[in-house]
């Protein structure tokens, strides 16, 4: 059964584009296959003049390749051999004697946007789920079937650079005010109108721009000769290798592809192209991107409890008690969503701030427009304050994030509860504080779970839901499939001190923090770490997160785990001193009074267990000592169950807590590095730390038996 269906227009042959048994397109073997066998019938059929390339799919032109194939390539060659593939069969669309037309609405992306630059036109529908990017560079990879090549020549060195190296996706009114489409239409005459520029390409009525516009100057000044060029590429160097540290290999190899182009010729071009393809493809750093891609892809299919899975119940309204930071951020995401929000707090001026704060985070969607003025005004009007619990009866989901205090949480439910509805789910959300410990000021037990958002809400794409045993299983269903709605990559934990992320972050810290009891230097432990492939080091994220919050964070830990968990002497008199890190422009870091980071606070030595003078700890010993406590913590969760899976882990870690990407997450790393070796380096710290680094015994067993989290090749997902 064909995926592409041809209709005939007057000399315009439609072909539309409607992968079977897909909710969306894909550049599969099986697509790639009909259109080499369409384009040999159009050829040959002299009737036709033009062809339209369109969508079957409601929101989708091509989304992309079809990732399972690299599953199945066994080596570069192979991956190699699959570019050049792709090249050619669209070197053999640019070739069509005849004009073809790429009509595009909904997602555009990877080899589908390789597809469209292949094309004579491209209109575009103006609409927000038409967007174009090339983001093969975010599982590892790079464009394989022509992109490095085209898109500069159509658009610019410089812009066709960013997008090849940031992946990010382009709107169609952009894309169009770059040259990358060349007209923007309604929707609803999108076909028309590109059936009228088919047949006028094919007459010679109108002819596409074939050089980049609105460079300006300075771009034309650098971007057409070879001295302004190589100044574009050592950039673009110099920017990848400040931000990646060298941990991602794909970006250098796109410039590399990009630059054989417009040096040695296209064929060249064209050649390096899949050279380096096959190269990214078998690399260890797009294995661990194409793993989270599955994992990340899984998740939305996850309901969160064992099948047979009851329905959710959707949130019509949803109750948001405190108005402070997390309250507002959940608040913000939940009305970009187009759901009601009841926002709570004490007193009017905390609800008008809480307000306020949402309208911050949408008027940054409208300056940078993603969204419209009426957006704005229409989801703003959808969060609504108030001092009484005036409303909440109508809410099926209620969120707490009051402070992070027991009681203060215990009393808010017993206020609340006996106002709502008998089903509704009440969730709080803590970071720290046991859900069960919540839930005993509860006269319905079963319906209190927690939802630990990170912060900021509305930039952090991870959600952990936190389920006790009597947690009923519609509630948690209800509470994923909510978070699903808001945008968030949603994984269930069950209920534990701490939970996954914040236990296993704070393992993390509390080593940072012992370093400095040594006389290891705040910045070198932060570079370190950085260097390794952390977003941000350990201290940086401690003044972020705000260093009273830590210092209570630690406390429950401690009072949980015992002096493994112990808080570092120097964290603790840090805390003492009442220094809070970012917010109160005071912590281990200077700040001015935007907020931006400046020098290390050399007063705070002063505080420091080691006291001012300091001393060199190798770079490595920080790395290894931080990150093998975290891993190390992380295999605990698993082995006591409050992990569901591995993948659940890797995943948290990686999109909760700043785990490297390229590495996988922990348990990926494990199988990495093997588990006889892990173990080896944890025993060898014990003996330094005692008790601190006792390899944990999923991770011992593991080791004795030479098994993995993971399969060793194949599916990525276990």
């Amino acid at each position: 059964m064909t995926s592409l269906a041809v209709t005939h227009h007057d000399g315009i042959a439609i072909v539309m584009i409607d992968l079977v048994g897909e909710p969306v397109n894909k550049v599969t073997a099986e697509l790639r296959a009909d259109f080499s066998e369409v384009f040999a019938q159009l050829e040959r059929d002299s009737a036709v003049h033009g062809v339209v390339l369109a969508s079957g799919k409601a929101d989708t032109w091509i989304a992309g390749a079809d990732i399972d194939e690299f599953l199945t390539m066994k080596n570069a060659e192979e991956a190699e051999g699959l570019s050049r593939e792709g090249q050619r069969l669209l070197e053999r669309l640019e070739a069509l004697r005849f004009p073809v037309v790429a009509a595009i609405h909904g997602a555009c992306l990877g080899g589908g946007l390789e597809t469209a630059l292949a094309c004579r036109y491209r209109i575009a529908s103006d609409h927000p789920r038409t967007i174009l990017a090339l983001p093969e560079v975010q599982l590892g990879l790079i464009p394989g079937a022509g992109g490095t090549q085209r898109l500069p020549r159509l658009i610019g060195l410089q812009r066709a650079l960013d997008l090849i190296l940031t992946g990010r996706n382009v709107r169609a009114k952009a894309a169009c005010q770059m040259g990358l489409v060349h007209e923007l239409v309604h929707p609803a005459i999108l076909l028309e109108v590109a059936l009228d520029r088919a047949r006028k390409l094919a007459d010679g009525t109108i002819k596409p721009a074939h050089s980049p516009q609105g460079r300006g100057a300075a771009g034309v000044l650098l971007e057409d000769n070879p001295v302004g060029r190589s100044i574009v590429f050592r950039k673009a160097r110099d920017g990848v290798l400040a931000k990646t540290h060298g941990h991602y290999p794909a970006p250098l190899a796109a410039i590399g592809a990009v630059r054989a182009g417009f040096e040695t010729g296209s064929d060249v071009g064209y050649r390096e192209e899949a050279r380096a393809f096959g190269a990214m493809a078998a690399s260890e750093v797009a294995k661990q991107l194409i793993f989270l891609f599955f994992a990340t892809t899984a998740l939305k299919k996850d309901p969160g409890v064992s099948a047979p899975a009851p329905a959710p119940t959707s949130v019509e309204t949803l109750g948001v008690l405190g108005a402070g930071f997390m309250g507002a951020g959940i608040a913000s995401v939940a009305v970009q969503q187009g759901t009601p929000v009841r926002l709570k707090d004490t007193d009017t001026p905390r609800v008008g701030r809480g307000i306020a704060a949402v309208s911050d985070v949408l008027k940054a969607r409208l300056k940078k427009k993603q969204i419209t003025r009426q957006q704005y005004a229409d989801q703003l009007l959808l969060a609504g304050g108030t001092t009484t619990y005036a409303g909440f009866a109508h809410a099926s989901l209620v969120i707490e994030a009051v402070f992070e205090d027991l009681a203060l949480k215990q009393r808010v439910l017993r206020e609340v509860e006996p106002l709502l509805r008998a089903d509704a789910v009440y969730a709080s959300n803590t970071s720290t504080i046991p859900i069960a410990r919540i839930a005993e000021a509860a006269q319905r037990p079963n319906r209190v779970l927690g939802m630990h958002f990170f912060s900021p809400v509305h930039k952090m794409p991870l959600l952990e839901v936190i389920v006790t045993p009597a947690t009923d299983r519609d509630a948690t269903v209800s509470a994923v499939a909510f978070g699903k709605k808001l945008g968030k990559t949603v994984i269930v934990v069950n209920d534990a001190p701490g939970f996954y992320t914040t236990r296993t972050l704070s393992a993390y810290m509390n080593e940072a923090g012992r370093l400095l009891d040594e006389g290891a230097a705040i910045d070198a432990v932060d570079a370190a770490l950085v260097a390794f492939g952390f977003p941000v080091g350990p201290i940086t994220l401690l003044d972020e997160v705000g260093i009273d919050v830590g210092g209570k964070v630690g406390t429950v830990l401690f009072d949980a785990f015992g002096e493994r968990m112990a808080p570092s002497d120097s964290l603790r008199r840090v805390v003492e001193s009442g220094r809070t890190g970012r917010k109160g422009r005071g912590g281990f870091y200077l700040y001015d009074e935007m907020g931006r980071k400046g020098e290390v606070d050399s007063t705070v030595y002063n505080v420091l267990a080691y006291g001012a003078q300091r001393r060199d700890v190798p770079a490595e010993e920080i790395r290894q000592r931080c990150t093998l406590a975290m891993v190390n913590e992380a295999a605990r969760c698993l082995e006591e169950g409050v992990l569901r899976t591995p993948r659940d882990g890797d995943v948290g870690a990686v999109f909760g807590i700043g785990f490297p990407p390229f590495l996988g997450g922990p348990f990926r790393y494990v199988d990495t590095v093997g588990a006889t070796e892990v173990v080896r380096r944890l025993g060898a710290l014990n003996e330094r730390f005692p008790g601190r680094f006792e390899p944990a015994a999923l991770l011992v067993g593991r080791a004795g038996s030479d098994q993995r989290f993971y399969p060793a090749s194949g599916n990525p997902l276990p």
